[in-house]
C-alpha cells in the first residue's frame, strides 16, 4: 500500500512539475534573437555562430580570447568565420586572416570603396538592423579574387568593462528579404528626417542603401523618379509606372494601388535570371512617406528568398 501511495505522489509531483519545467528549464538561448524574419538556414546559422561567441565573451571576458586562437579550426568553417574588433577598428581576433590581428582596419574599404568598419559601427547603432547586418566585397583565405559579403555583428561588453563588436560574415549570400526591408526603411526615414540632403546620401554607391544589385530607389506618386533605380544620370528617365515584368505585370502599378490604404507593401515578379535563359521570380519592397507635402515612394528589389 505505502508503495502505491509513492508511486501516485510521484505521478502528481511529475504533473505539477512538468509545466515549470517545460515553460523555464527549457527556454531556448536563442530565442531573444527572432531568427524568424530570415527565409535561409544560413543566415540563422551563422546569427547564432556569432552569437555563440558573445555568450562566450560575456561570461569569460578577455580569457576568452585564448580560447578562440587555440580553437581556431572551430571558428572557421567553409562557410564563415570569426572576428573580434575593438571599437576604434583595431582587430583582436581573425579565425580566417590571423595575420590581421593587431592591425586597426578603421580606414580599409573594399574594392568598390566601402569602408567597412565605420558601416558595422553605425548598423550597431541601428535599431532597425537588429543583427547589424552590413554588406560589401571581401575575399576569401587562400584566393585572390573579391566576392560578396554579409556579415552580422554583436556589441559585447565583458566583464572586465571591455566593448567589442563580434561578427561573422557569409560568402555569397543568400538575399534575405530582412536585408532590403532594413535599407528601405532607413531610407525613408533618413528623407522624413533630412529631406531633399537625403537623396545624396541614399544614392552614393558606398553606402548602406547600396550593395550587390540592390539599390534603394525614390520616385513620385507620378512615376518621377527621385532616386535612379539604374543610373545617376537625371536625364534619362526611366517611366516606372509603366516598367511590366517579363509576363506583362505591371508591379509598379499594383504597389501603388495598394499603398493607397497601408503604408508599405511587397510585391513578387518575374524577371530574367542574370546567368541563365529562364524567367526566375524578384520581390519590390515599397514605403510611403511625405516629401515635400507631397507623397514619395522609396523601394528597392531583390531576389526572392527560395524554400530552404
Amino acid at each position: 500500500m505505502n508503495k502505491i501511495k509513492y508511486q501516485v505522489h510521484i505521478f502528481f509531483s511529475m504533473i505539477i512539475l512538468f509545466p515549470i519545467l517545460f515553460t523555464s528549464g527549457c527556454k531556448h538561448k536563442y530565442d531573444n534573437l527572432d531568427l524568424s524574419k530570415y527565409q535561409y538556414r544560413d543566415t540563422k546559422d551563422l546569427i547564432k555562430f556569432v552569437y555563440d561567441a558573445v555568450l562566450i565573451m560575456e561570461k569569460d571576458g578577455m580569457k576568452s580570447l585564448e580560447y578562440f586562437r587555440n580553437n581556431r579550426d572551430i571558428y572557421k568553417t567553409k562557410d564563415y568565420y570569426l572576428y573580434i574588433y575593438e571599437m576604434d577598428g583595431t582587430n583582436i581576433y581573425h579565425a580566417g586572416m590571423e595575420h590581421l590581428e593587431g592591425k586597426n582596419l578603421f580606414d580599409i574599404k573594399d574594392k568598390n570603396g566601402k569602408k567597412i568598419v565605420p558601416l558595422v559601427l553605425k548598423a550597431l547603432e541601428d535599431k532597425n538592423n537588429s543583427h547589424s547586418w552590413v554588406h560589401f566585397s571581401w575575399w576569401e583565405p587562400g584566393k585572390f579574387y573579391p566576392v560578396p559579403k554579409s556579415s552580422c555583428h554583436f556589441q559585447v561588453k565583458t566583464p572586465e568593462g571591455k566593448v567589442f563588436f563580434v561578427g561573422g560574415g557569409l560568402n555569397y549570400p543568400q538575399e534575405e528579404k530582412e536585408f532590403i526591408r532594413i535599407i528601405v526603411d532607413n531610407a525613408t526615414q533618413l528623407i522624413e528626417k533630412k529631406g531633399q540632403e537625403a537623396f545624396t546620401e541614399i544614392s552614393d554607391p558606398v553606402s548602406q542603401y547600396n550593395y550587390r544589385d540592390v539599390r534603394v530607389f525614390a520616385f513620385r506618386e507620378d512615376g518621377k523618379i527621385l532616386i535612379s533605380p539604374v543610373i545617376d544620370d537625371s536625364l534619362w528617365q526611366i517611366q516606372l509606372l509603366k516598367c511590366s515584368d517579363e509576363v506583362g505585370h505591371k508591379p509598379f502599378i499594383k504597389a501603388l494601388e495598394e499603398l493607397e490604404s497601408i503604408d508599405r507593401v511587397w510585391e513578387v515578379f518575374m524577371a530574367k535570371n542574370k546567368y541563365q535563359r529562364v524567367l526566375v521570380k524578384k520581390c519590390l519592397y515599397i514605403r510611403k512617406t511625405i516629401f515635400e507635402e507631397e507623397k514619395i515612394f522609396v523601394g528597392a528589389i531583390t531576389d526572392l528568398p527560395q524554400p530552404p
